[in-house]
């Protein structure tokens, strides 16, 4: 090679020789800082959060789901409530299609002349099929802890000209039933939401006839293509756990639904 060439070219290298150097440090820095964050990051992830405090039977953590309240009840955390905003979401055209909730009105095998209790009611979805298939001799009682949906029931009620649906302003933790008046206690979507979870499950017991049946549909947690936020969603296995301190008979689980499980628990007909 000419050797003014080659002189070029060395004076070409170190003029970007500090440059080049500089780049790699800066690189290897960036390599090490990222690998220090990734490390803490995956630590705090996988690192059980400490329970804040508890009362005996919930537990509150600081860091939790934003989705959740921050309170857990035998190890699930409690997800935040639905507000009578969202009252035009439950009416959507396409839940049909979606949840397919005739085919759960189907499974619940309602009869004429029982006591229904609709428990987080709601817009009413619900409510106003099953007062139509237990006919003018049943009662529905349309349970909500917001007077809001309250109202957007008794609005519908009066149009459809239905006169078995009882509205019932309930408390976080109790429906506030009458002792031993309903049939079928229904909760779709709602149970997850309780803030007092244990103290709604007694009253609704004691608020069961003997024989009377407890319906939870939730979205199966067991599967997580369905398109629901964790914490909406809950397994077979928790909802049994959980049912499992009262005196209540699992039943069934009907598998029937696009997202959701049936899971149905029976007072036992020597109860009261």
């Amino acid at each position: 090679m000419n050797p003014a060439r080659m002189k070029n070219l060395h004076v070409i290298h170190s003029a970007y020789e500090p440059s080049l150097k500089n780049i790699l440090f800066r690189f290897s820095f960036l390599v090490v800082i990222s690998s220090l964050v990734f490390t803490s990051v995956s630590s705090a992830r996988t690192q059980t959060p400490k329970p804040q405090k508890s009362d005996g039977r919930y537990v509150y953590h600081e860091n939790h789901d934003p989705d959740g309240i921050g309170k857990f009840y035998m190890g699930r955390e409690i997800a935040q409530v639905m507000g009578h905003q969202a009252a035009d979401w439950l009416d959507r055209p396409e839940r049909e299609a979606e949840e397919a909730p005739s085919l759960l009105l189907k499974s619940l095998k309602l009869k004429p002349g029982q006591a229904i209790a609709d428990i987080g009611a709601g817009s009413g979805y619900l409510t106003f099929p099953m007062a139509k298939r237990v006919g003018t001799k049943g009662t529905v009682y349309a349970v909500e802890i917001q007077q809001e949906m309250l109202d957007i029931i008794a609005h519908k009620q009066e149009t459809m000209g239905l006169k078995n649906i009882k509205m019932v302003l309930g408390a976080v933790d109790d429906p506030r039933l009458p002792d031993s008046s309903v049939d079928l206690i229904l909760m779709v979507d709602v149970y997850h939401e309780f803030d007092f979870p244990y103290e709604m499950a007694k009253a609704m017991v004691k608020a069961l006839r003997p024989g009377g049946r407890i319906a939870f549909v939730e979205y199966r947690k067991e599967n997580p293509d369905v398109p629901i936020k964790r914490v909406h969603k809950m397994t077979v296995l928790q909802v049994r756990k959980e049912m499992a301190v009262f005196p209540l008979q699992w039943v069934e689980t009907i598998n029937v639904l696009p997202r959701q499980h049936i899971i149905i628990f029976r007072k036992p007909l020597s109860q009261k």
